[in-house]
């Protein structure tokens, strides 16, 4: 694998890691509070929310280039 790949590849899986983590966190508060339990339901929010956010990063990434660079040429 090239270095350029797993740059991308390390970068989906960090981005991803990182938005699910702090979105999963505010909805888990927004929509359940802090009251006990808190932090093992916005744990099982964010392994759900990554899950699905890995791959979407990884599928939507080569279009949002793209689409980048049109905007910005």
């Amino acid at each position: 694998m090239s270095k350029e790949k797993k740059q991308q590849l390390s970068f989906a899986l960090i981005m991803s890691m990182l938005m699910a983590f702090c979105m999963s966190g505010i909805l888990t508060a927004l929509n359940t509070g802090f009251e006990g339990g808190f932090i093992l339901r916005w744990m099982r929010a964010f392994l759900v929310a990554w899950a699905c956010a890995f791959p979407l990063v990884l599928l939507f990434a080569p279009f949002t280039r793209k689409l980048v660079a049109r905007l910005l040429p």
